[in-house]
């Protein structure tokens, strides 16, 4: 799961910076962190993730772009990607769908417009969802063709981890002000909070502790 946190206010007098991370979710530990400016655009961040084949990775709408999806694809791994609205894709053929489990349709085709189909010009998956607890309906963009659109739609689901991830790094990091101003000062307190995370979350697995981290 690939996901970003914005750590501190932002204003003219204010700073902020924004948290990437790569949440592994069998091990409820972030396997990759990167802080960034707040006003760095998140997608950024992808340039600095070693893709592994074979491997999930699940991204957020505003991890949208067609270019460094296309990466994922090259290094032989998946990935499940929230679709925008302006979605442009011209679908090939159908795959059937289980509407009982929430599927609204499941389409083969390509990416159209001059640009995206030149930074993205193979083939995708567009997976229709409607989530019945949450009562809304989901596009999701993927590269994996034998996964059902049951477990793709499952795999994105499994983002609400990463959020309870930041919600701990929220009630226990109260960044009202940092320590220091300067880039080492800033990545220093925030690294200090994920290696506590990190411990916890070890001691949890280790000592198979029932009690959430």
């Amino acid at each position: 799961m690939f996901e970003c946190l914005l750590l501190g206010k932002v204003s003219k007098n204010k700073g902020g910076i924004k948290l990437n991370t790569l949440f592994d979710i069998t091990t409820q530990i972030p396997a990759f962190v990167h802080i960034a400016p707040a006003g760095v655009h998140d997608v950024n961040a992808m340039d600095h993730l070693h893709y592994e084949p074979e491997a999930y990775y699940i991204f957020d709408r505003g991890y949208v772009d067609y270019e460094r999806l296309y990466r994922v694809t090259k290094h032989s791994a998946s990935f499940v990607v929230r679709a925008k609205v302006n979605l442009r894709f011209r679908r090939t053929y159908s795959l059937k769908v289980n509407k009982d489990a929430g599927v609204k349709s499941d389409h083969i085709g390509k990416l159209t417009g001059f640009y995206v189909s030149q930074d993205y010009p193979e083939k995708l998956r567009r997976v229709k969802f409607y989530d019945k607890e949450t009562e809304r309906t989901f596009v999701f963009l993927s590269n994996n063709f034998e996964l059902s659109a049951e477990e793709i739609a499952y795999l994105y689901k499994n983002r609400c981890k990463v959020e309870l991830f930041f919600k701990w790094i929220k009630q226990h990091l109260k960044i009202k002000a940092f320590w220091g101003t300067t880039r080492n000062a800033v990545r220093i307190q925030n690294y200090s909070a994920i290696i506590a995370y990190c411990l916890v979350a070890i001691v949890v697995s280790s000592l198979k502790i029932e009690r959430s981290t």
